[in-house]
């Protein structure tokens, strides 16, 4: 029996991990969080000083990327990195490796050994479109920039730390510009996705509107 999927795609700030991680409980599935993988990638890049000017160093790192996932937490090592990859720095990175097509093709296999019964739930930017195509139901989220910059300023300072929300609106606008317009897995949605615009929206409205379509499509019965 194959294991069924569900997908949700988007930039980041739209509530997609927020979303994947209420319906992998709903569902009972396992969760895979591809976000989380790039991202453990970019902090293995800077725990050894890695140049992204050299990609050689970095393919290899993918290859042998020494990442678990337990429970909620990210382990790199052994050591639990989890609040550390959320960083606006490691995101950078991140967003430089992930057009890389050797990065793509050496992290893809793994991301694919998640698809287990009972099913899955794939968070990312290319879950639909490249990792899994054949998923049934394919979500893709979206939200303006401006109001994702404003949930990233006030994730911010209830961790304590200052935020400039213009800065964070540029980078917002130029992450999606190289994440949509790469020439390998480009962020955009499946054919077949479902679009959710998250911008007027609070979590428990969206999360209904994908309990419905997952109804909808015989996920949930």
């Amino acid at each position: 029996m194959t294991a069924p999927i569900i997908t949700i795609d988007g930039p980041s700030g739209v509530g997609k991990g927020t979303l994947a991680q209420w319906l992998a409980c709903k569902t009972g599935f396992h969760f895979l969080d591809s976000g989380a993988i790039y991202r453990s990638l970019a902090y293995g890049v800077m725990q050894k000083n890695l140049s992204i000017d050299n990609l050689e160093p970095i393919i290899e790192l993918a290859k042998m990327l020494p990442v678990e996932f337990k429970a909620t937490s990210i382990l790199y090592n052994g050591q639990d990195i989890t609040s550390k990859v959320r960083t606006e720095e490691v995101a950078a990175i991140a967003s430089q490796v992930a057009p890389v097509p050797e990065v793509r093709v050496a992290l893809l296999q793994r991301q694919k050994d998640f698809a287990q019964l009972p099913g899955l739930v794939a968070d990312g930017r290319d879950m639909g479109t490249v990792v899994f195509p054949e998923a049934p139901v394919k979500l893709y989220l979206t939200a303006s920039a401006e109001i994702r910059a404003e949930r990233r300023v006030k994730q911010l300072k209830n961790q304590g730390n200052d935020a400039n929300i213009a800065q964070i609106i540029q980078d917002i606008k130029e992450r999606d510009e190289r994440d949509s317009n790469r020439k390998t897995a480009p962020l955009k949605p499946a054919d077949d996705a479902f679009l959710i615009d998250t911008s007027n929206l609070d979590i428990d409205e969206v999360c209904q509107k994908a309990e419905s379509i997952l109804w909808d499509k015989g996920i949930l019965k």
